[in-house]
């Protein structure tokens, strides 16, 4: 099966051409490499004759429109800062050959490499924050949410469920609601812990990050997804932010309504189950 690996990128600078050379050295014969550039202004994709052009059009967006544009049965939707070791895409590609399965990423460290280890995300609570957890067997694992800088998922799969939303704005949560999303239509999402992405975690964005749109992803997730009291509670946890009231007209102006009914016609799980299975109780 063929494999296109869809790398999103802004103003990685070299980060991107190292990334890219990591990825064509380990991926097998008939892969591609997909680079969209969402609105860089480092010239980073200059060297990438056939990278996609996006106007800013954020993280969710940007991988739709790389994932429309490749021709592969698996998708890998990748960050432009990693690194990974050959062979890193047989385990995954053999575990979502289960139809169960929607989608599988491997542990995630620093790069370069530390001791520190994380194994899929949980929600911190009602801010709808997440934090790393800790491996929990030596073989593909559950795990609530999928890390975004390095994920597989059968293309199959990710036309059925209608890909990234593209609701979204520029970043933040992104993966989150993806995953809470293929929990809730009936999918599960594994952890490959025989493998390991490095992954730069840096302490400022190379591009400017809005904080209204950075919360309206949190209040889209709750809203779309989740009961009425607990988008209570996630509405309270937010609101002490001074960008809250201009994060609630971007929800109110979207399309939100129009998404909750359409989740909910779909979905063959609640978030209770949800909240159950994972041992999450707020």
């Amino acid at each position: 099966m063929k494999i296109s690996v869809i790398v999103v990128t802004r103003n990685e600078g070299a980060e991107l051409r190292r990334t890219v050379e990591n990825l064509r050295d380990t991926l097998p014969a008939r892969s591609e490499i997909v680079i969209v550039d969402d609105a860089s202004t480092d010239g980073s994709t200059a060297a990438f004759r056939r990278a996609i052009k996006a106007p800013g059009i954020g993280v969710a967006r940007a991988r739709n429109l790389g994932a429309a544009q490749s021709k592969g049965d698996l998708l890998v939707f990748a960050d432009g800062h990693i690194r990974l070791d050959k062979l890193w895409w047989q385990p995954l590609a053999d575990i979502v050959e289960d139809r169960q399965v929607a989608a599988v990423a491997p542990g995630v460290t620093h790069l370069p490499a530390t001791r520190g280890r994380g194994f899929g995300l949980q929600l911190t609570g009602p801010d709808l924050d997440a934090y790393w957890l800790p491996r929990k067997a030596d073989t593909p694992f559950a795990a609530p949410i999928l890390p975004g800088c390095c994920l597989m998922m059968r293309r199959a799969v990710f036309q059925a469920t209608g890909g990234w939303d593209g609701g979204l704005l520029h970043r933040g949560g992104v993966d989150n609601e993806m995953s809470v999303r293929l929990w809730l239509l009936g999918y599960d999402l594994l952890i490959a812990p025989q493998v390991v992405v490095r992954h730069r975690f840096r302490e400022t964005s190379p591009y400017p990050v809005g904080w209204p749109q950075y919360l309206h992803n949190r209040l889209r997730l709750a809203f779309a997804h989740l009961s009425a009291p607990r988008q209570a509670k996630t509405v309270r946890a937010l609101h002490k932010h001074e960008a809250f009231g201009e994060a609630m007209a971007l929800l109110v102006e979207g399309d939100i309504s129009l998404r909750r009914r359409e989740m909910l016609a779909r979905r063959v799980r609640s978030d209770d189950w949800y909240f159950e299975r994972f041992g999450m109780k707020w």
